[in-house]
């Protein structure tokens, strides 16, 4: 049960004075559904209202703070027309602008005669000086309800900064005083306040550097929410130790005679990592481990070769993809490297219906399914398996912790592979995959062959084109990478299709067409005759961003490269250049560039090293990004920027460890402060597991 302490702050946002029903939606579409979540709605500005000049030393821009009186209200004719106020002081006018007016609200703020304090951006407009609609209109009396300096938070349509202000203000009156989680050495050493004054001091910045990071105050409350997260996943690996599990020990017999059958010997990092694995499984604990490596290091192979000894040991295993397309291509890939061991591999996603899915639950369920591949399609209700060992999950950021453990739950004491062509930022891993261990392909085959990258402004098409033509000259086979499927009105991006429609009329049917809208099976045809068909071109959106396999492609064209994140732009990049033939990715911009999006592409340049580029990633575009926005099984960081708190990730993680090393059920004073800190955050689940011991 949550404390009762936290229980003001966990009412819903709409208990409130003044948050109605409809305020309270878009309360919840800008933070969330609960007090707390304003607390977490740090502000991102300040406004200085400070600068009190007369009227006719107010510069235009300049946000200002005038004591006037108020002289004549200028209805317009047309309710169309701004309503004006003429007020002044002893230096000039002043006009304060609004629109919309209703009734005679205005009438009652700024009576005739009155002395007025107005703060808000000066303006000027035919020579005059105005101020339309101001931030604040005050009785001179009111003047110390004014705050001078103000903290400014991101808006959603609907809710004003003073509605916010107003909502953070009565939030922060339901913020209790907690008994003390952090270590008293901590707090000294980095001078950091306690939990009250630190949600206090971040909700009222006095100058904009209060709103960098490292301020105190932001930097202990981004420790408090990666202290919860690191407890969380010290929990779970704990339970996932308690858990039973299973010793899958085989000679390797069938490992071997897969391996003999490669057209290729495996790298140190594949054998090091498949020992890791191996030993993993052998062991009577459950595995829960990490394969992460970069695009075209033989990820899928080890996966396959652990598979190997799952089935040798009498179970099964499984190969789960996020897209329909990767699961075909891992398909074919392991049943042309399985078949002449006696290895029955079969393939099941949301397209195989009637008579063939009902024989591969059939087949699945007695047994005679050895390695069954697909999509989300694998952990629906009706597919069971005979019993399986090894459940393999690819590109892992696309599915949620939920549903690893869903498909975990289809045998008895599963181990866990996942896998991730994403390499991830040590920071990263640390907080997403914490309770899982780490295995790093840090070598590519041998033989492959450099790519060169090249960066080319829109204008220079044609000669890009005319590269497209020689290459096709030689039968060379060239991704061109489009962002959007069609022409929208809103956007200025190039579409696939009409690229497309452009590029055909040159090439004719060599060009071919693949996007996420398109049928599976016309989608599955257009790609089968680009690997080894007729089309020689193929126009695609991200949709080949992740597992399409085609040998012999060695040209690509990134249209638009600047809209791109480094880490999507490195997997796209590692479509080409799989084979011997040297290759060339050609990133296409639109100038001018962005500072960041400069960076971007130099560093691109620069290496195809998916360690370093995943690091520089994280750098410049920061956690939320990276990880894709609210992908359910990540940590949501609202407070921590895993980029500037890099260095509290390793203490929180020690400090984790230590508190359940001393207190394994969090039942002293300080654990019971934890169970509240994890709470706080919103980690009911890690409490239960301590309850289920």
């Amino acid at each position: 049960m949550r404390p009762a302490i936290l229980h003001p702050l966990f009412a819903e946002v709409t208990d409130l004075k003044g948050i109605g029903p409809r305020l309270g939606k878009l309360f919840q579409k800008l933070c969330g559904p609960h007090v707390v979540d304003l607390l977490w709605h740090l502000p991102v500005d300040v406004v200085d209202r400070s600068f009190r000049p007369k009227v006719a030393e107010a510069p235009e821009g300049r946000i200002a703070t005038l004591t006037v009186t108020v002289e004549q209200h200028q209805k317009p004719h047309n309710p169309r027309q701004p309503y004006r106020v003429r007020c002044r002081d002893e230096t000039g006018v002043l006009y304060l602008v609004f629109f919309h007016v209703k009734g005679d609200w205005l009438e009652r703020q700024l009576p005739p005669g009155a002395a007025r304090i107005v703060s808000g951006r000066i303006e000027r407009f035919n020579n005059q000086t105005q101020m339309t609609h101001p931030d604040h209109i005050l009785d001179p009396a009111g003047l110390d309800a004014l705050k001078l300096i103000e903290p400014v938070y991101r808006l959603t349509a609907g809710l004003t900064l003073r509605t916010v202000h107003k909502a953070v203000e009565a939030a922060l009156a339901r913020a209790p005083q907690l008994d003390e989680w952090c270590d008293a050495e901590l707090l000294r050493r980095r001078g950091w306040p306690a939990w009250r004054a630190a949600i206090a001091t971040a909700h009222a910045p006095a100058r904009p550097e209060d709103l960098l990071p490292h301020h105190p105050a932001r930097e202990r409350l981004a420790y408090d929410e990666l202290l919860a997260n690191q407890l969380t996943i010290a929990l779970l690996r704990a339970r996932a130790r308690k858990g039973a599990g299973r010793a899958i020990v085989a000679k390797g017999e069938l490992r071997r005679r897969v391996e003999r059958a490669l057209p290729f010997a495996l790298t140190g990092a594949q054998r090091r990592a498949l020992d890791e694995i191996v030993a993993d499984m052998a062991q009577p604990a459950r595995m829960n481990r990490l394969l992460q490596g970069d695009v075209g290091s033989g990820k899928t192979v080890v996966a396959l070769l652990a598979m190997c000894d799952a089935v040798e040991a009498g179970g099964q295993a499984a190969l789960m993809a996020p897209t329909e397309i990767l699961a075909r291509q891992h398909y074919a890939t392991l049943s042309g490297l399985a078949k002449d061991s006696g290895i029955a591999v079969a393939l099941l996603t949301g397209r195989e219906k009637g008579r063939t899915r009902t024989e591969f639950l059939e087949r699945l369920a007695a047994g005679a399914i050895h390695i069954a591949v697909g999509t989300h399609a694998l952990f629906q209700d009706e597919v069971a398996f005979k019993d399986l060992a090894l459940a393999v999950i690819d590109e892992q950021h696309r599915f949620g912790v939920e549903q690893r453990l869903q498909l975990a739950s289809k045998g008895r004491a599963v181990d866990i592979l996942v896998m991730t062509a994403t390499p991830i930022p040590r920071t990263l891993e640390m907080t997403a995959y914490g309770d899982l261990d780490s295995s790093r392909l840090d070598e590519k085959p041998a033989g492959r062959a450099r790519t060169t990258t090249r960066a080319v402004p829109l204008e220079r098409i044609d000669e890009v084109i005319a590269a497209i033509r020689r290459a096709l000259a030689r039968r060379a086979k060239i991704y061109w990478i489009c962002p959007l499927v069609e022409d929208s009105a809103d956007s200025d991006l190039q579409a696939a299709e009409a690229r497309f429609s452009e590029l055909y009329q040159t090439f004719g049917n060599r060009v071919g067409l693949v996007h996420g809208r398109m049928k599976g099976p016309e989608r599955d045809r257009v790609m089968a005759e680009f690997a080894s068909g007729g089309i020689d071109l193929l126009v695609a959106t991200t949709v080949v961003e992740v597992g399409v396999d085609v040998a012999d492609a060695t040209v690509m064209v990134i249209e638009h490269a600047e809209r791109f994140g480094l880490a999507q732009l490195h997997q796209l990049r590692g479509r080409i250049g799989r084979g011997s033939e040297p290759a060339a990715c050609l990133l296409l911009y639109a100038p001018p560039l962005s500072e960041t999006a400069k960076q971007r592409l130099t560093i691109l340049r620069e290496t195809d090293d998916g360690f370093r580029i995943a690091e520089e990633d994280l750098r410049l575009r920061g956690a939320g990004e990276v990880l894709g926005t609210r992908q359910s099984g990540f940590a949501e960081f609202r407070l921590a920027d895993l980029a500037a708190h890099a260095d509290l990730i390793p203490l929180a993680r020690e400090a984790a460890r230590l508190a359940l090393a001393r207190d394994a059920e969090l039942e002293s004073a300080r654990g019971q402060a934890l169970r509240t800190l994890l709470y706080l955050f919103e980690r009911d689940a890690a409490v239960r597991y301590l309850r289920a011991g």
